[in-house]
């Protein structure tokens, strides 16, 4: 329940209150400030309250953007404020104030929402102000100015508005030109029948799981299919973000959802490539496996160069600023747009290569692809850090070690080597990272399989991870080390299962991999939404990302190879209910708690 404080005298002709009504609003009337306190007061605190003048002129949509956004605790437009909860007090404050110093006298002259807004912000406190463009949001002082408001929101199509507003601004060519010129026309269709964002996000996991099983079936007419519908799926998957943007539909769980079944159903069709490829008799499963492991990589360095740098000071670059200017000659924003392959592009050349050729070239492209893509951003993105003069937080320094994944042989190291890590040079961290990690893979796949030097090696990666965690990482490049510590343990178990060279060990890695990913994806959703890092005990369990590499080398050197192949199945199985029993309980409790309601944007790539 929502409760819609109207303030002041009704004005004759006005639909303020219909438009109240018609968003969920109860209302009340208050002639001064002083009943407006008394009225706010009465509101219980677990609802919104809205504070709204009652001369207010202007669209459905700028109230709808105004006052029913559940991602802020406090928003406001002119002639109008609201609160959840969370900024209920604030607003009281500022009520109070506003009345004290008024002596809560009649409402006359300058909008009482608005006087309550100038208080917030003298205060400091943090109001959400959408931005309207040409959507009206007034409060007229005459007769006149209220009839130019009028004739204003008259010219004005606020349904178009809201619309165009429905699509992300900034998205690839596929998707801005082939997808979302009738995607928003289906999130709208979605909205007047009453469905949620995340139904339309489960609608695409279905679809593109019933893809993946198309694909593999291992028939033309299957893979044709399979292309039909992974390309289905992606127009769902544009729906449910333009439905939430388009209904103000914004919630935890459904940024989870969103941002977590994104990566399930492109892995998943993976899987159904190599299965499908299996059934013609091609063996396909380690380009599956480095497909996975390569995106994987690319995704872990978009959020630690993310987070390593959103919130850093003097954060400027000479490249940052060759960026910008190439970004304002037309043609080239959308050149750069396509090259780094992000999702619609992606999706659309898999479905393609699906329908009219082999998954083996499939697997190909795509790997050529992402490998130029993850070139092309991973080099502007090292450029961008050594040339800009950036101070790093204590906060993304944080964030870092937590997408590190040290588990306790890694942390234990690098509290040993805290002291001596103090004079080593600024891009330790990184470079031993790297090294590190090219000992392990490097070493697996040169020796024979079941040797003892790939167990040598994964202790000296556990010791190189720990020294590259030893101080705060907050050097120009430190945010290198989560992907470098990614591709070691990704790479050495894909690495270890191919040498095994058995039917199964290439499926069961996948499904390893498939698992730890999860759990590495979900961190980063965590500290995308503010809630920290998964907890200790998690991590601890899983044994960090040198425990599990160094546990996979001890068991390819102690196991026969199909044995191998059993242990990485019960491995996967294992990792895979631990993590996906608490972030489940998670999520679903942080949803219910009412955590802050968001929306994840999803990634480019």
């Amino acid at each position: 329940m929502s409760t819609a404080i109207l303030t002041g005298q009704p004005v004759p002709g006005s639909s303020i209150e219909a438009d109240l009504r018609s968003l969920g609003f109860d209302l009340r009337i208050a002639t001064d400030a002083a009943e407006a306190e008394t009225l706010l007061a009465e509101v219980p605190g677990d609802e919104r309250v809205a504070l709204v003048d009652a001369r207010f002129v202007g669209h459905v949509h700028a109230l709808r953007l105004g006052l029913t956004d559940p991602r802020f605790p406090l928003a406001a437009i002119p002639g109008a404020v609201t609160a959840q909860p969370a900024g209920r007090q604030a607003l009281t404050r500022a009520m109070a104030r506003e009345n004290s110093a008024g002596g809560g006298t009649t409402l006359v002259g300058s909008s009482l929402a608005d006087r309550i807004l100038t208080a917030l912000d003298a205060d400091g406190t943090a109001v959400h102000r959408p931005e309207l463009g040409s959507l009206v949001a007034a409060v007229p002082a005459d007769p006149q100015a209220r009839n130019e408001a009028r004739q204003a929101v008259t010219d004005v199509d606020d349904e178009a508005v809201r619309l165009k507003s429905a699509v992300k601004a900034r998205d690839g060519f596929f998707t801005t030109y082939c997808i979302s010129p009738y995607s928003r026309y289906i999130a709208r269709w979605c909205a007047r029948r009453g469905l949620t964002p995340n139904q339309v996000t489960t609608a695409s996991l279905l679809t593109a799981l019933i893809a993946a099983a198309c694909a593999a079936t291992g028939t033309r007419g299957g893979f044709v299919a399979a292309g039909v519908l992974l390309i289905a799926s992606f127009v769902l998957d544009c729906t449910d973000g333009q439905l939430a943007r388009y209904s103000l539909q914004y919630s935890t769980l459904g940024a989870w959802l969103d941002a977590t079944f994104d990566r399930a159903k492109e892995y998943a069709y993976y899987a159904g490539l190599a299965l499908g490829a299996a059934r013609g008799g091609d063996d396909v499963w380690a380009l599956a496996l480095g497909a996975m492991v390569l995106q994987t990589c690319r995704h872990v360095v978009d959020f630690s160069f993310n987070e390593a740098n959103h919130d850093a000071t003097a954060n400027t670059s000479p490249t940052a600023a060759l960026s910008d200017k190439l970004d304002s000659v037309g043609w080239t924003v959308w050149v750069r747009r396509m090259i780094v392959l992000p999702i619609g592009e992606r999706w659309a050349m898999i479905a393609v290569l699906t329908a009219v050729t082999t998954p083996r070239i499939t697997f190909y492209a795509l790997l050529i692809g992402c490998a130029f893509a993850a070139t092309y951003t991973t080099a502007g993105r090292v450029l961008r850090s050594l040339t800009r003069k950036a101070r790093r937080t204590d906060r993304a320094a944080v964030a870092l070690a937590d997408l590190a994944d040290s588990g306790p042989l890694a942390q234990g190291l690098a509290e040993a080597l805290k002291k001596p890590a103090r004079g080593l040079p600024g891009f330790t961290a990184p470079a031993v990272a790297l090294l590190g990690g090219l000992a392990v893979v490097l070493t697996a796949a040169l020796t024979g399989f079941g040797g003892p030097w790939p167990i040598v090696a994964a202790i000296v990666y556990a010791l190189t991870s720990g020294l590259a965690v030893a101080r705060p990482l907050k050097g120009a490049l430190d945010w290198l080390v989560p992907p470098f510590l990614r591709a070691a343990e990704y790479g050495t178990v894909l690495v270890l299962a191919a040498k095994a060279d058995v039917d199964g060990a290439l499926p069961a890695a996948f499904g390893l991999v498939a698992a730890v990913a999860y759990h590495h994806y979900d961190t980063v959703y965590r500290i995308r939404g503010d809630a920290g890092a998964p907890p200790a005990w998690l991590v601890r369990s899983l044994g960090g990302h040198e425990g599990r590499t160094l546990l996979v080398t001890v068991l390819a050197a102690l196991l026969t190879a199909s044995q191998f192949t059993t242990a990485l199945t019960a491995l996967a199985v294992a990792v895979a209910l631990v993590v996906l029993v608490e972030s489940i309980r998670f999520w679903v409790g942080a949803h219910k708690g009412g955590a802050p309601a968001v929306h994840d944007e999803g990634e480019t790539a």
